[in-house]
């Protein structure tokens, strides 16, 4: 086997990886919501993802290369990250799961609506082409009427739009800073929040003793997510990477039926298809664009 294909098998494996972990996610999300809110997941979420940053940072000698160059930087991406997964997590409670992934794949698409304000990229016709067909996706996936427009349809395409800032806000960090200096920064602000919004109340519920490990999964899957996310982009170019991400859909649509009886919805399958096109087409075209300039 040579050694690109042994790259491409690499990140095809990374990605599996990532689509397991997102999948956990959504089922141990639903398992704790009886007893937790979204503020309270996302504190013990952070919580022990953090300790496990530390553990594993120290072991493999990765907090030296932690800096604080960029904090600003920082903060905007984890309130972008943080009000995204908190949506998220109340959005997989209240619609069916295919919905909200199908809604999460639009964050690429946001990038590309709002990456000329925030970053000062040009927008060109490929990219508005993108974000037409995007939202042709949305709407076959939302069909907003008064009857079907629901505030979870709502919070999965708000929560998209964090994701999207926390996708700009790390392609600016991944220029100079590591991966574990982004987790640990992560990790550590999204508890400060946590406490700020579950402690609001004056409540802060712990989880049972039989929640303890679905909150310890949420925990492990998103740190591992975000692991698995960046070693296969780092392993092979984004339109490889891309549709081994789609399986994430035909994925969260069998455990949604066999776990929950929720019906296969075939303009939700529809809409997800035209959302992915629309990021593919963009990443094709940059890939080749990137290409012929090099």
């Amino acid at each position: 086997m040579t050694t690109r294909n042994q790259y491409l098998l690499r990140a095809t494996i990374y990605m599996f990886g990532a689509i397991a972990s997102f999948t956990a996610m959504a089922i141990a999300g639903r398992a704790v919501s009886l007893q937790l809110d979204t503020f309270e997941i996302m504190l013990f979420r952070s919580v022990v993802g953090a300790t496990l940053v530390l553990v594993f940072g120290l072991y493999f000698g990765q907090i030296k290369v932690i800096s604080t160059r960029h904090l600003p930087i920082h903060l905007v991406r984890n309130i972008c990250h943080f009000t995204g997964q908190n949506l998220w997590f109340f959005a997989i409670t209240v619609v069916p799961l295919a919905e909200v992934f199908a809604l999460e794949f639009t964050a690429p698409l946001w990038v590309l609506l709002l990456a000329p304000l925030v970053l000062g990229e040009r927008m060109n016709k490929i990219r508005m082409l993108a974000c037409a067909l995007g939202l042709l996706g949305v709407l076959l996936v939302t069909r907003p009427t008064p009857d079907t427009l629901s505030w979870g349809l709502v919070a999965s395409l708000i929560a998209a739009v964090g994701f999207a800032g926390s996708i700009m806000a790390t392609k600016r960090l991944t220029r100079t800073e590591t991966i574990w200096t982004v987790l640990f920064y992560m990790t550590l602000m999204q508890s400060v929040f946590g406490v700020i919004c579950a402690g609001a109340d004056g409540d802060i519920a712990l989880p049972s003793l039989s929640n303890m490990p679905w909150v310890v999964l949420i925990a492990c899957a998103g740190l591992f997510a975000h692991l698995c996310l960046t070693s296969a982009l780092s392993l092979a170019p984004a339109n490889v990477v891309a549709p081994v991400d789609l399986l994430r859909l035909p994925v969260i649509v069998f455990v949604g039926f066999s776990l929950y009886g929720e019906v296969i919805d075939i303009y939700v399958l529809l809409g997800a298809l035209v959302i992915f096109g629309a990021n593919y087409m963009n990443i094709w075209k940059e890939t080749r664009a990137a290409k012929r300039a090099y």
